[in-house]
């Protein structure tokens, strides 16, 4: 079913809000996936705060022209499905990871930091950690002295009341 002019409006600017808090968009060929599988990325994209859109194609253009996205303008052909996210990994990650698993979804290119990006670039950026996974493991470091002193205080109490019990 074709869109009016006025949806077709409407579609461009929710896009285009998407985009303009974006630091990441990623764009992937979706032939022949199976609507149970397209569900199941499009859950795992909104767990991720990832926005996960089919486009055509002419919209999607319209939407990213004058941004630091227009560069991928020339890879939007064929039937493509958009994650947009304003995390710089998550949109990358929910893909790639879905593409390990489902062989029907196919990773074409993505644009981070004003350049466009092949399929390897996108995997590259996918296998960074998370942020989260990273404030997880700065908190483990930092805290790591403190543990490792209070086992110590411990330690020595333990021992103190041995000794004065020995004694």
């Amino acid at each position: 079913m074709s869109l009016n002019l006025d949806d077709k409006k409407a579609v461009v600017a929710e896009v285009s809000a998407q985009v303009a808090n974006a630091q990441t968009i990623v764009v992937a060929e979706y032939a022949g996936l199976a609507v149970g599988n397209l569900t199941v990325l499009r859950a795992k994209a909104r767990e991720s705060g990832v926005y996960l859109r089919v486009l055509k194609n002419t919209l999607a253009r319209r939407a990213v022209a004058d941004t630091p996205f227009a560069g991928l303008a020339d890879q939007m052909t064929g039937p493509l499905i958009y994650s947009i996210s304003a995390d710089p990994v998550a949109a990358a990650k929910v893909l790639s990871d879905f593409a390990k698993t489902n062989d029907k979804l196919v990773l074409k290119a993505g644009s981070y930091a004003g350049k466009v990006l092949d399929k390897a670039a996108v995997q590259a950026l996918a296998s960074i950690p998370s942020r989260e996974e990273l404030l997880g493991k700065l908190l483990g470091i930092m805290q790591a002295p403190v543990s490792g002193f209070a086992g110590l205080l411990a330690a020595l109490a333990k021992k103190r009341e041995e000794e004065a019990a020995a004694a």
